[in-house]
């Protein structure tokens, strides 16, 4: 293991991203719903996503992200010691996703595996990662969340149909001499478990051969929820990171739904200098690959923000996490 002595934190190195080609409208979902663009517009903020085609998998998007994210950094794929792959739409249950992405990315010595914490699995990537290098036990870590949501919607379900898409993101988490990611503030209701999942497992399909477990949400709940709880974890991500919010340069929540970013905003007084991801417009929602696809535009832009960014997941489990994390230079 290529661990360094000298490192007593870790830091956010790069960011990689990968969106399929093929783009698809408001007025193209309503082909199979009872909606409209001005509708999902004003209930989601989205105007468009992304869809995968059949040759575009959890494991070639992750690989093609994660390749993106390792020379970003500089590095050869070699040196990666750790490839956390988070996912929830992968539908083959075994073998696990990660290795396999680990070996299309050439990283032939990485320890790998799958995190299924839903739309909090990006973010619990980031913590696990920081918690590896300050033990010693990685030097560089690759944190993916990949989606093909596609799989598992229902694609004329009024409720779900519009939101969900498909894309990954990648970050490579390595060694700083500061800390440069903050204590993760997170946690999880079990007992909330059934506001967001499939109701019925894939051995339903055993009985009901002509069956497809699809995923169900309900969203008011799912809406309150978020904009309750999940702001005062981030609010407390913060503090604990030793910032106040005047701080914080950029915000990047889960891309759930622009009405739950626009609350969330609110309630954690951010300035007006602080830039707000938004990439829910052209991208809908990619669970797990939301926050880096978000990152990776927000990056992109000529006046990229520099400083520290609020990073916050939250979704199905219920599971959440939120961190404050120091901007990559690119």
């Amino acid at each position: 293991m290529r661990v360094s002595a000298e490192a007593s934190g870790s830091r956010v190195v790069s960011v990689g991203a990968y969106r399929p080609a093929r783009v698809v409208t408001n007025a193209e979902i309503c082909e199979r719903i009872d909606s409209t663009d001005e509708w999902i517009r004003r209930r989601s903020g989205i105007v468009s996503r992304r869809f995968a085609d059949e040759t575009e998998t959890v494991i070639s998007m992750a690989a093609a992200a994660g390749r993106q994210a390792v020379l970003r950094a500089g590095l050869e794929p070699t040196d990666i010691d750790m490839v956390l792959l988070a996912t929830m739409s992968r539908v083959q249950q075994s073998p696990p996703a990660a290795p396999q992405v680990a070996h299309e990315l050439g990283a032939t010595t990485a320890a790998a595996l799958d995190l299924g914490a839903a739309c909090a699995g990006f973010c619990h990537g980031i913590a696990i990662a920081d918690g590896l290098i300050w033990a010693g036990s990685a030097r560089h870590v690759l944190v993916i969340g990949s989606e093909k949501m596609t799989d598992i919607i229902d694609p004329t379900d009024r409720s779900l149909a519009f939101l969900f898409a498909d894309g990954a993101g990648a970050v490579v988490v390595g060694p700083a001499p500061e800390p440069g990611v903050g204590p993760v503030v997170w946690g999880s209701d079990g007992a909330r478990a059934g506001l967001i999942g499939h109701p019925e497992p894939y051995t339903s399909m055993l009985e009901k051969p002509d069956f497809w477990p699809t995923m169900s949400m309900a969203g008011p709940e799912v809406f309150r929820w978020a904009v309750q709880e999940v702001t005062a974890t981030a609010r407390a991500a913060v503090t604990m990171a030793g910032l106040v919010p005047a701080e914080v340069a950029a915000f990047v929540p889960h891309q759930a739904n622009a009405r739950i970013t626009d609350r969330m905003v609110a309630g954690l007084d951010l300035t007006s200098s602080c830039v707000v991801a938004r990439d829910i417009e052209t991208a809908g929602n990619t669970s797990a690959a939301s926050i880096p696809l978000a990152l990776d535009a927000l990056l992109a832009t000529a006046d990229a923000p520099r400083g520290s960014a609020l990073l916050v997941g939250f979704g199905a489990g219920l599971s959440y996490s939120a961190m404050v994390v120091d901007l990559p230079n690119a």
